[in-house]
């Protein structure tokens, strides 16, 4: 009889409903701390493989990045080389004879002697003597011919002389490479009445059949008389750029012009006594 007054109790004025309730009320943070740590871990869980997702997207981009850089590099570089093409193809058009084009590929290990190979040998018709420039000036001379390579020695050596000439005013000179100013080339036996002075453009003279006339050399820089001495101290920036370049062109010229390489000893006396 109790139980059913009571459930007629709480059907007609909703006593248990508000007990219920009550203790609802209490018992809340009870659940609430007991699914505190599931509620966290998964929390924590989202957020790491949030964060592993943005390192590895992180990731993806820098790698993306990269790739683009290299491949805008490779298009510049591919820029540079047209440039240099154009410019060699410009100096080729303005020279006498016929010329054909090489690569440098290797340099010289021996820090005396400045040289530079080719890939051009005696298969494609190169010859001792051979001239060799780039796209701004006379480089030097093919040195030593190998069946597909050969050496060039470079007009900065100090054992080359290269005749040259004022191109203001035809004044003769004799260009070595410098022993004290790597490379630059040295006037040897200017006199102070020759009519040299600082900013002078030189080209080949073509005397001693060593360089056909009129390839542009150098620029005069520096003019010094040391006293004591007979001759002035004269040195000379080349035009050639001889640290940089890597296409060149090798001259093919008369037979009589394929002489073998200039000596300092033989030879520059007998063009001493020409001027």
């Amino acid at each position: 009889m109790i139980s059913i007054a009571l459930m007629f109790a709480d059907n007609r004025f909703g006593y248990v409903d508000n007990i219920r309730y009550g203790i609802g009320f209490l018992t809340a943070p009870i659940y609430w701390l007991s699914d505190a740590p599931s509620v966290i871990t998964n929390a924590f869980d989202d957020s790491f493989l949030a964060r592993s997702e943005l390192v590895e997207r992180n990731k993806q981009l820098e790698l993306k990045l990269l790739v683009a850089q290299n491949e805008l590099r490779l298009l510049e570089n591919v820029a540079f080389e047209n440039s240099r093409l154009l410019e060699l193809d410009q100096s080729a058009s303005a020279i006498f004879g016929e010329v054909s084009p090489a690569e440098i590929i290797n340099i010289s290990p021996d820090l005396s002697s400045k040289r530079v190979l080719i890939n051009k040998g005696v298969l494609d018709d190169v010859v001792r003597g051979q001239a060799v420039l780039d796209a701004n000036g006379l480089m030097g001379q093919v040195d030593q011919v190998m069946p597909t390579t050969s050496w060039v020695l470079l007009i900065t050596d100090s054992h080359h002389q290269t005749p040259v000439e004022v191109n203001r005013n035809g004044e003769r000179a004799l260009a070595r490479g410098s022993s004290n100013r790597p490379g630059q080339l040295e006037l040897e036996f200017v006199t102070a009445s020759q009519d040299i002075v600082v900013g002078d453009k030189l080209v080949s003279s073509g005397m001693g059949s060593v360089f056909p006339k009129n390839y542009p050399v150098g620029e005069v820089e520096t003019i010094v008389r040391n006293p004591g001495q007979n001759f002035l101290a004269v040195t000379v920036r080349p035009f050639a750029k001889l640290d940089s370049t890597r296409l060149v062109l090798l001259v093919k010229g008369s037979p009589s012009e394929r002489v073998d390489l200039i000596k300092t000893e033989s030879v520059g006396a007998s063009i001493e006594r020409e001027f």
